[in-house]
């Protein structure tokens, strides 16, 4: 089955009558300049030096060296989300392994050092974490969109066949930007309300959480008001605000987070898409 076989296969299933809707509002929110979007996000994490982690779907990064460069050099951080943007759920165990591996050879060609994966939708087989490991990522930050990781407060290891696996993995908040405003139909203000309870909880409890909250919304001049608010508000509570790699390497060496902070924030956001044509693509 090829990849394009698979999308349009899960888009038959799970999108429906509901795939005009979707690139209707793909339109809109892709009529402002990914550059600008991003450019808003940066503007706000630098405020509070606060840090971002992109996972990135390779062939979108190649067909855009430049943003992908300009999020390096904010300070940010580029990870793996698949070669091509397909559901692991409708492909082989053998298709898995050809888009992770074709994705790494990508970034590698062009001079992008990547240390972590997510998998596009959240979507893991049995055999997605084998091949995580398989390709030595030092972090996956999707498996821990599970319903039985989401509520951890710690990094964790899953267990692969007969051993914990070499990777480490952070429990993912089910408080995405899609999740809140596409399906919720949250405002503004209670995004804000919602993610600042998160954190608020966070900072009694202690430990690590994360949120997945991709550019082409939360860049928006409607939603970024929100990003900055939320960050102002974690940062007076002394909260971490660090790339996943430097959090995963504290961590590991000192058992602790940085600061001795009382807990620490993952900030990352998917980049399925650098334009609407970019999006139309993924029908093909």
């Amino acid at each position: 089955m090829k990849f394009s076989i698979s999308w349009l296969k899960y888009l038959k299933q799970f999108r429906g009558e509901k795939i005009l809707s979707q690139a209707l509002r793909m339109f809109r929110l892709h009529s402002i300049p990914f550059s600008t979007l991003l450019g808003n996000m940066f503007n706000v994490m630098e405020l509070h030096q606060a840090k971002f982690t992109f996972p990135i779907v390779a062939s979108v990064a190649s067909k855009n060296l430049g943003l992908t460069r300009e999020i390096l050099r904010r300070g940010h951080e580029v990870a793996v989300h698949g070669f091509k943007h397909v559901n692991y759920a409708y492909i082989t165990e053998r298709q898995q392994d050809d888009d992770v591996g074709k994705a790494l050879d990508t970034f590698k060609a062009l001079g992008i050092q990547v240390y972590g994966f997510r998998a596009p939708y959240n979507v893991y087989t049995e055999d997605t974490p084998k091949l995580v490991e398989k390709y030595g990522f030092l972090w996956d930050i999707g498996i821990g969109y599970n319903p039985k990781y989401r509520s951890g407060t710690s990094p964790f290891r899953v267990q692969i066949d007969d051993h914990e696996s070499s990777f480490v993995c952070i429990p993912l908040n089910r408080l995405s930007d899609d999740f809140m405003i596409d399906i919720q139909g949250f405002s503004s203000r209670q995004m804000e309300t919602k993610l600042k309870h998160v954190i608020k909880g966070a900072s009694e409890k202690g430990g690590v959480f994360m949120f997945d909250l991709h550019p082409i919304r939360m860049g928006q001049p409607k939603y970024v008001n929100v990003l900055n608010s939320v960050v102002e508000y974690g940062t007076a509570l002394n909260g971490w605000f660090p790339t996943v790699t430097e959090a995963v390497n504290y961590w590991s060496k000192h058992g602790k987070w940085k600061h001795d902070a009382p807990f620490c924030c993952l900030l990352t956001g998917d980049i399925d898409n650098f334009s609407f044509f970019d999006y139309i693509q993924r029908l093909f």
